[in-house]
């Protein structure tokens, strides 16, 4: 959504009305479970993503009636219909692209393989790589940074992100540290294997000269072929690591939705150690050898490949498959600069690349320059997304479900014979211990990128900008959890409660961040979180722009998450800029929450930025207040002049209504000090409302007429039969402000 003006702008009420309206917008139950196919919930929603592909071209204007899904034999409900056009998301306004369906945007990893591909290859991949973030992508693409090194594996460097200045840094920060493509243990000859193998060829032809001609022959081509086949298991060995590896990867990736294109930047490998040789000549010469019964000659494993390799191979492409993973191969090895030497046009591992690429629906990119150029119908091809959800009656047992897309004939004629693309089926959702350590941080990277709130953790959250001094403001995050959702369903003496943390701007970068790991020890403080919860205090530094500060708290041990985002506007505190009004705080007892600060929190750095009268309190991130009676409010500002000044306060409701003027009054200004904060003590007397959510509107004005006005949330309760736990239950129960 789009930010709200708060500070330092001068406002009607009719004009934020409306600004009101959007925020309450993005205020949802915090209880809602999010029934996605990610979560392991007691309804499966399955989100396919599928493109339609006409001569080359998308097919557009497609509606939910043009399809039909199948599991198995069986026809499924499509229960849901979304559609991402990339046409008609202008790329220069980023906030339209934040606001597409997650599951819709498209996801590419720029795979970089350090084991198959020589250093010089590498360096021209990288800046290939870093050329196609300039112009190629949409801005609403997600891109992560992955490298293979054959010691370790894949290795993510850099998670799915809109940030392309965090991915240029990834790349750079990328190195050959191993390079198996050359023979050499010590690379003190800097050949390749094919000049050490010309090598052992040249000595063996010189010593079958010094032999009779029969025996010598048979005994000098044995010899040879021993080598040579000892080679091949060398090689076949480094492919065997790299399959699995790959595997790994695919399995990885799965954790991740929507689909997922992998630009795999490599040399490649033989495909003929594992599917044999293709070579027609090699091909005619074995089968003259067996004619003729020099059966010494004739290797099978070359002929025909080996089956070990083969399996292990297939293996890999079915995890690729079944994970949404779309191989795009960038023979880089092919990736030449103008003065390069252009002898070979095909590199010795692209027939590998091509299977990888043909196996999974992708294309083999090579000899190209600009990748840009080259990969432009890929990224047309996929410019128009199609999701359709359906809800199948599976267990949560992580079994595979295959499924099928066809296109109905519905007689409009858009979609016509049409080719559909779409993931061959899907993974049921498997007990959350069940998942690896690489599926949780995907998982939990993806639910912070894409913004969308929900969970069955209980969440608020308060955000606002101080003025501490230098460029960057002082943002203090007061994240309050329900207890009783945290906790549900933890066993054992401790309960990891997992805290992240991102501040994005405008443009989807990371700006700051924090995360943090408690470990309540259920034995002293699980009770008393139950009835209440945890609060969490941690700060930001941000400069002046508009933000979105997404947070997401997770119990480590069963998955439960809960995920809340809040818009924040931090202005500029210089003297010569606008007033400024943060929006209003409430004060509340101490002792009501089990307290965590933020370890690496600016503690002693900074002020404590929540006083009132020189006193320090605890806000509330979201109030809960009774109706007609007042509650203790703290207004704080910047430059809103001297003299007297006036508060006037307007309550909405949910869907944007006006529910009438509370009473709020001041009772006393702490006199800023050194261009410091104006803090205001107040009272505010909501007027006779229903339970529920509404939003105040605090304006401010100064002797000289100025006004100033900033929102917040806040929850009407019940008068009778209150009780501390149902207190912070509804607390809880309401979105961030």
């Amino acid at each position: 959504m789009e930010s709200i003006e708060r500070y330092g702008r001068s406002s009607r009420l009719s004009r934020l009305a409306a600004a009101a309206l959007l925020l309450m917008g993005a205020v949802g139950p915090l209880h809602a479970q999010d029934k996605r196919f990610s979560e392991s919930t007691s309804v499966v929603v399955v989100e396919v993503p599928v493109q339609v592909v006409r001569d080359g071209k998308p097919v557009r204007g497609l509606t939910a009636a043009d399809f039909e899904v199948y599991q198995g034999r069986e026809k499924q409900a499509i229960t849901g219909f979304e559609v991402l056009d990339l046409e008609t998301v202008p790329s220069d306004k980023p906030e339209a692209a934040r606001r597409m369906p997650a599951s819709a945007r498209r996801r590419f990893v720029l795979l970089f393989d350090l084991g198959y591909s020589k250093p010089n290859s590498l360096t021209r991949a990288r800046e290939a790589a870093k050329k196609l973030l300039q112009g190629s992508f949409h801005p609403s693409d997600l891109i992560a940074v992955a490298a293979y090194l054959p010691s370790q594996g894949p290795q993510l460097v850099l998670g799915f992100t809109p940030d392309r200045g965090q991915v240029e840094k990834a790349i750079d920060r990328l190195s050959p540290v191993q390079n198996h493509f050359a023979s050499d243990p010590l690379l003190l000859a800097g050949g390749g294997e094919d000049d050490s193998f010309k090598g052992v060829q040249s000595k063996a032809v010189e010593s079958a000269d010094a032999e009779t001609a029969y025996t010598g022959r048979e005994a000098t081509v044995s010899s040879f072929a021993a080598v040579e086949r000892s080679e091949r298991e060398k090689r076949r060995s480094t492919l065997a690591a790299f399959t699995r590896a790959v595997g790994v990867f695919a399995d990885a990736m799965d954790a991740v939705d929507g689909r997922k294109n992998v630009l795999l930047l490599s040399e490649g490998f033989e495909s003929a150690l594992a599917l044999g040789t293709t070579d027609q000549a090699e091909i005619q010469q074995m089968d003259t050898n067996s004619v003729r019964g020099d059966i010494w000659n004739v290797d099978n494993d070359q002929r025909y490949g080996n089956t070990k390799a083969g399996n292990d191979l297939e293996k890999m492409l079915e995890a690729l498959r079944r994970a949404d993973c779309v191989i795009q191969a960038i023979d880089v090895g092919g990736v030449r600069a103008s003065g390069d030497d252009l002898r070979a046009a095909r590199s010795a591992g692209a027939d590998g690349l091509f299977v990888m690429a043909n196996s999974t629906g992708g294309e083999l990119y090579q000899n190209f320059n600009d990748l840009g150029a080259a990969m432009e119908k890929m990224l047309e091809r996929t410019s128009v997304t199609y999701v359709l959800s359906f809800q199948p009656d599976v267990k949560q047992d992580g079994e595979y479900h295959k499924i099928r897309v066809e296109l109905k004939n519905t007689g409009n004629g858009r979609a016509g014979n049409g080719r559909v693309v779409y993931r061959p089926g899907y993974f049921a959702p498997k007990p959350y211990g069940q998942r690896t350590a690489i599926e949780k941080t995907l998982q939990a990277a993806g639910q912070v990128v894409s913004g969308q709130e929900g969970g069955p953790v209980g969440l608020a959250v308060l955000a606002a900008p101080f003025k501490v001094g230098g460029e960057k403001a002082y943002v203090p995050v007061v994240i309050e959890i329900d207890g009783a959702s945290l906790l549900a369903g933890s066993q054992g003496a401790a309960a990891p409660a997992e805290v992240y943390v991102y501040a994005l701007d405008d443009k989807g970068a990371v700006k700051d961040f924090f995360t943090q790991t408690m470990g309540l020890d259920l034995a002293k403080v699980g009770d008393s979180v139950r009835r209440t919860g945890v609060k969490f205090f941690g700060d930001l530094d941000l400069a002046p722009g508009s933000y979105s500060i997404r947070v997401l708290v997770r119990n480590g041990q069963t998955g439960a998450a809960g995920m809340r985002v809040a818009s924040l506007d931090v202005p500029a505190f210089s003297a010569q800029s606008a007033p400024v009004l943060l929006p209003p705080f409430f004060p509340e007892p101490a002792g009501r929450w089990l307290m965590v600060r933020e370890a690496n929190a600016r503690a002693g750095q900074v002020p404590y930025p929540f006083m009132a009268r020189d006193q320090p309190f605890i806000p509330a991130s979201r109030p809960d207040l009774l109706p007609d009676q007042a509650a203790a409010v703290s207004l704080v500002g910047y430059r809103l002049g001297a003299g007297q000044l006036t508060a006037q306060a307007m309550i909405m409701t949910a869907d944007g209504k006006e529910a009438g003027e509370g009473k709020i009054e001041i009772l006393g200004r702490d006199a800023a000090t050194a261009d410091g904060p104006d803090r205001l003590t107040a009272t505010f007397q909501p007027p006779k409302l229903q339970p529920g959510e509404y939003l105040l509107l605090v304006t401010v004005t100064n002797a000289q007429g100025g006004t100033e006005t900033s929102v917040a949330p806040f929850v009407v309760r019940a008068a009778a039969g209150h009780q501390p736990g149902a207190a912070t239950a509804a607390k809880t129960k309401g979105a961030d402000g």
